[in-house]
């Protein structure tokens, strides 16, 4: 004899509800921010966290989750780790610049931007390269002054880097940094109260003569 199946009861239907929610809370592509723990432990959370519980990072939606967590492949990085590329512009209208990066990101070459926006950023690229060209490609301990697409390719053929990218589609380089490190200014201390000076002794005038008229 074919029984009838069993219709869920409310206490049922309603824990799987509760189970489905917090799945869906847990999902990165429904979180937030991302937390790494100072145990090197990756969470999501749809709540502002807090310094203390790690580095905090906001995410955009599925794909800024997915971007920042693609690892480079096997056969870059040992040339990444050994010869990091790093690009120095400036900010503004900077049509070498653009061409610079543009040059990178067709050839697949992970870098990191560094921008000079000020004149402490200025003296920095001076120490680092001799000069405020802007771009300065560095390649390892190479630094290249102005764009020179055929100098350019020609170190990073030398430094091991493929001329095709190898790079998985979803990869992204890090967001564009100032070259110095900003410090927040700490607030002016009050200025310690003067106390003032004792009063000088008053001495009476002398009894002025009367005024003589002509």
């Amino acid at each position: 004899m074919n029984r009838s199946p069993r219709l869920p009861t409310a206490a049922t239907a309603w824990r799987v509800a509760v189970l489905l929610a917090a799945l869906a809370a847990a999902s990165p592509s429904q979180a937030l921010y991302k937390v790494i723990g100072p145990d090197g432990k990756v969470t999501y959370t749809d709540r502002p966290p807090t310094s203390a519980q790690g580095k905090v990072s906001p995410l955009g939606g599925r794909t800024e989750a997915a971007a920042t967590e693609v690892p480079l492949p096997a056969e870059l990085r040992p040339i990444v780790a050994r010869y990091p590329v790093s690009l120095y512009t400036t900010t503004g209208n900077c049509e070498p610049c653009d061409a610079a990066r543009a040059l990178l990101r067709q050839r697949g070459i992970p870098f990191a931007e560094r921008q000079v926006i000020n004149n402490e950023d200025g003296e920095a690229l001076m120490r680092l390269s001799g000069g405020r060209d802007a771009p300065t490609l560095s390649i390892g301990a190479q630094t290249l002054r102005g764009l020179a697409a055929d100098v350019w390719h020609g170190y990073l053929d030398s430094a091991g880097y493929p001329r095709e990218s190898r790079l998985p589609p979803a990869y992204q380089n890090p967001a564009p940094t100032p070259l110095t490190e900003r410090r927040e200014t700490p607030p002016a201390r009050a200025a310690a109260p003067v106390a003032p000076a004792p009063a000088a002794p008053v001495t009476p005038a002398a009894t002025a003569e009367p005024a003589i008229k002509f």
